[in-house]
């Protein structure tokens, strides 16, 4: 009997969008029976110190030193000009993730963060490890970072991230526009009316989802205070995240806010939640960042967003490319972004119109293509 091919997805936890597009990976691989699956984090397979730079590090610039995030992430944009000094320093941190890859020897890496990719890239040059090597970029832009040599495929989001890839050297039949991976429950198609039901919204009110990203990162509280001062018939949906102080000062102002004509609460405070495929079809408007991963989700329901401060960096550019399709607007502002808000859901013609461009964006099935596509790497 013919032994099932080996497959290895590799995350790492420095923002949460790289872990999520991994799990969402490997349902899709899970759900087609014909390989074995696992997924490990790469950062708790290399040195402490270098974990805690990683991990941390990012969290507190992007919420202590955005400013300094941009101009690290323009820096350090120049293909293919630092990847050996980068990748020198990477293998003295990374000893224990190498032993374990020599150990596992897969048939298949699926990279979706750029650590653990070039680490991969070294071993297959080296004639370490036999695997093959596929590389998801989880942003609509591609960084230098995310650049390595001994690739068999990069999965990209849009056709410009293909073509720049082609322009700067990398073989165009290793390129694939999949789209970004996300959970496959967005590929399952849900009605607004039976999403409100599931999750106790107004069935008839304007609903505003405002998230703020899986580490309760951003100024949700401030934003939610601006639109109840409007005083409009909206409910208002905000996702507090892991930030159980914002969930708590949420709470407080769901009690203050009051009710709609309806009944129902202007403000419907949630914690962390799996849920958020049906909170994305209940809406009609997001509110949050411009993470690749959040992005694709709204865009998969065809949910128009509000871009809120996007950090300079990777969010900037994957907000530049909303911005383009015509799928956002983009909010810098904060004291005038309820403003902004209000006078876009006034504008039910734009709205539609963005949501059109949203839907048109969406690839609610790339998680099962990339499985689909990578898997014949090993034909």
């Amino acid at each position: 009997m013919k032994t099932k091919p080996r497959v290895l997805l590799l995350s790492a936890t420095s923002g949460a969008g790289h872990v999520r597009a991994a799990q969402a990976l490997e349902k899709a691989f899970l759900a087609r029976g014909d390989c074995a699956v696992e997924h490990i984090d790469a950062l708790q397979h290399v040195s402490k110190l270098f974990q805690r730079i990683y991990d941390q590090a990012y969290i507190s610039m992007v919420r202590r030193a955005p400013e300094l995030m941009g101009v690290l992430y323009e820096r350090t944009d120049q293909p293919w000009l630092h990847a050996r000094r980068r990748l020198a320093l990477d293998r003295l941190n990374t000893a224990p993730m190498i032993r374990l890859l020599k150990r596992i020897q897969p048939d298949l890496c699926v990279a979706t963060h750029f650590l653990p990719a070039e680490i991969i890239a070294w071993l297959i040059a080296k004639r370490k490890l036999r695997a093959h090597n596929a590389i998801v970029v989880t942003d609509y832009d591609v960084h230098a970072m995310w650049l390595c040599r001994t690739v068999d495929r990069y999965y990209v989001a849009i056709d410009e991230a293909a073509e720049y890839l082609a322009r700067i050297g990398v073989p165009r039949e290793k390129l694939r526009v999949a789209g970004i991976p996300i959970d496959p429950l967005f590929a399952t198609p849900m009605n607004r009316s039976d999403a409100r039901k599931q999750l106790g919204l107004d069935e008839d009110a304007t609903v505003i989802l405002i998230s703020a990203g899986g580490y309760g990162i951003g100024p949700v509280e401030q934003l939610v205070k601006d639109l109840l001062t409007l005083q409009r018939p909206w409910q208002i949906a905000a996702i507090a995240g892991k930030s159980e102080k914002t969930r708590k000062r949420l709470e407080e102002l769901a009690k203050e806010a009051g009710k709609l004509s309806s009944g129902s609460p202007k403000l419907c405070p949630v914690g962390f939640t799996t849920e958020m495929d049906k909170y994305m079809a209940a809406a009609d408007l997001m509110v949050g960042k411009a993470g690749g991963l959040t992005a694709s989700e709204a865009l998969a329901r065809a949910l128009p967003m509000a871009l809120i401060e996007p950090i300079p960096g990777q969010e900037e550019r994957n907000a530049d490319h909303l911005l383009e399709a015509g799928a956002a607007i983009r909010c810098n502002n904060l004291p005038a972004a309820a403003w902004k808000i209000a006078a876009l859901l006034n504008d039910s013609a734009r709205l539609t119109r963005m949501r059109e461009a949203a839907r048109s964006l969406g690839r609610p099935g790339a998680a099962a293509s990339i499985a689909e596509d990578a898997l014949t790497l090993l034909d």
